[in-house]
């Protein structure tokens, strides 16, 4: 009985059509249920295997488009240049200019790295250096590790400054502009003892900042104060008391003799 013959070309047609490949979706194109076969016939094609969902799927170099940091994704299944997910996050570590924090990493790589990162600092493939509080994932090489970590300092020294906050003088003259637009929406009267209760809680002097700040003569600052602190103000009524129209009363019909 004739051994039976596989040939790459059933797997790589597959592979092109689909892009990517799962282990049964290949052994049914081929014929087989051994997996050894399969890897035999991949290894001919140089395969890609998913740094993601732990492998599962396979590719091959001619159809992996992969960006600047050797990244390539498809249907939401991601690939690497280095290959394996521990290959990649040490290459990332080893070559980036000011390192690499957690979530920086697994927002690049779009895969949990918890596990992997402690695998790769007990095999002394990365190293980590903590930064502002969090750790920083670097070259396992301690002059390089130095340098990442003088580097991420510096960055973030930038970014800082670029944050700096506005002036008193700005941000006085911003809260001016919205209280005078505020106090020009009131009443005179409002106006009045809106500006004497602001008064009253600065204290000594506050009719003159007040005046200044509302925009308002110092003595109507000082008549609302006046008129909080006596109690007397007149409550402005849209109707008298017993205005407005009377209640009808429901006349009933009158019944029939």
């Amino acid at each position: 009985m004739r051994k039976q013959q596989y040939h790459s070309k059933e797997l790589k047609r597959l592979i092109v059509k689909n892009k990517i490949a799962t282990m049964i979706e290949m052994k049914v194109a081929m014929g087989t249920t051994v997996d050894a076969t399969i890897f035999r016939k991949l290894r001919e094609l140089c395969y890609l295997r998913s740094y993601s969902h732990r492998g599962k799927y396979y590719t091959l170099p001619g159809i992996a488009r992969f960006n600047e940091q050797g990244l390539w994704s498809c249907r939401g299944v991601h690939f690497s240049k280095q290959g394996s997910l521990l290959n990649t996050i040490e290459h990332h570590a080893d070559h980036s200019e000011a390192g690499y924090f957690e979530f920086e990493l697994e927002s690049l790589l779009h895969v949990g790295i918890r596990v992997a990162v402690l695998k790769l600092l007990k095999d002394s493939r990365i190293g980590r250096q903590k930064v502002f509080g969090r750790y920083l994932y670097c070259s396992s090489r301690m002059r390089k590790r130095k340098r990442q970590c003088s580097e991420r300092k510096k960055q973030q020294s930038i970014a800082d400054s670029a944050l700096e906050p506005m002036s008193s003088e700005v941000l006085f003259q911003e809260g001016k502009s919205l209280v005078e637009l505020f106090v020009s929406l009131l009443d005179e009267k409002q106006r009045r003892l809106y500006a004497g209760l602001e008064s009253i809680k600065l204290g000594h002097g506050g009719d003159k900042k007040i005046a200044q700040l509302f925009g308002l003569d110092m003595h109507t600052v000082a008549k609302g104060r006046q008129e909080l602190w006596s109690g007397k103000i007149e409550t402005d009524r849209v109707r008298r008391v017993g205005g407005g129209r009377k209640m009808l009363e429901k006349k009933r019909r009158k019944s029939s003799p």
